[in-house]
This record gives C-alpha cells, sequence and structure tokens, in this order.
C-alpha cells in the first residue's frame, strides 16, 4: 500500500496507525535515504504501540530500545554494518524479537538476514515535507487501510 504524506506530523500518523496493529515477532525492514523520515515513522510506530514518543536516531548507538509493560520495541541502525560478523557484534542476534517488535534502519545492509514475514517500508522525498510510503507487508493490513 502507498501513503503520501505532507509533513512530519502527518508521517507520524500514518506510522501510527501501523504501530497500533503490530503484534509480538513483527520485524520492520526500512529503506529511504539519509533525511528520509525513518526515524520520524518509528516515533509514529512508538506511539500506536503506546510507547510514547521520546524516539531518536540509533545512529551511533546502533540500537534505541523503547519498553512497555508487555512489548518492547527494538529501533536498530545498520548503516555501517557490511557483513554477518559485523551483524554478530551488534548483538542482533541475541535480542529477544519474537516477544517484541524490531524496526531496522538501512535494512539493506541485512536483507539476508531478515526474516521471511519482514514488513518493507519504503520511505521516499518528494520534497521539503512531502513523503511516499509504500509498505509492503503481504496484504496483513490492508483492510485497516481501506
Amino acid at each position: 500500500m502507498k501513503i503520501i504524506t505532507h509533513s512530519p506530523q502527518e508521517t507520524i500518523k500514518a506510522a501510527e496507525k501501523l504501530g497500533g496493529l503490530l503484534r509480538a515477532g513483527d520485524m520492520i525492514a526500512y529503506k529511504g535515504g539519509l533525511g528520509a523520515g525513518k526515524t520520524t515513522f518509528t516515533r509514529g510506530i512508538a506511539i500506536g504501540m503506546g510507547l510514547g514518543d521520546s524516539v531518536t536516531s540509533p545512529t551511533f548507538a546502533l540500537v534505541n530500545e523503547y519498553r512497555g509493560e508487555k512489548i518492547t520495541l527494538y529501533h536498530f541502525d545498520m548503516y555501517r554494518i557490511g557483513s554477518e560478523e559485523d551483524l554478530e557484534s551488534t548483538g542482533f542476534y541475541d535480542y529477544p524479537f519474537e516477544d517484541n517488535v524490531a524496526a531496522v534502519e538501512w535494512s539493506e545492509n541485512i536483507a539476508e538476514f531478515l526474516p521471511e514475514n519482514t514488513i518493507f517500508v519504503t520511505i521516499s522525498s518528494l520534497g521539503e515535507n512531502d513523503r511516499e510510503i509504500l509498505i509492503e507487508d503481504g496484504g496483513r493490513f490492508a483492510a485497516a487501510w481501506d
């Protein structure tokens, strides 16, 4: 499904809707250039999951965790990851993904290691504040967006 937003607030609202539909075990893989809005989208997901809005870019930390009472959102930045060895050194395989949700920026760097049911979100800039957001979820959420 394709969504066009015209402000960061609209991007957050779209992501908030998706966040409310996610469940334990879901992994979101982002595609999009620098400044496309991946962290803004993750902020909306966190809000939709009931985790608040204090989301920041994991660029220097590699992963940020947003904990709720029942579920945690792991927000990864794989920009500097170039091999399975690099991925392993982040502790990626040690996270309890089956009980939580993960959002992975620069997912193309670890594409071969993503689970089969990964939800792909591609964010493209159409201008200063306009974004095209393509969500590939195998049709799982189609009814929710009608």
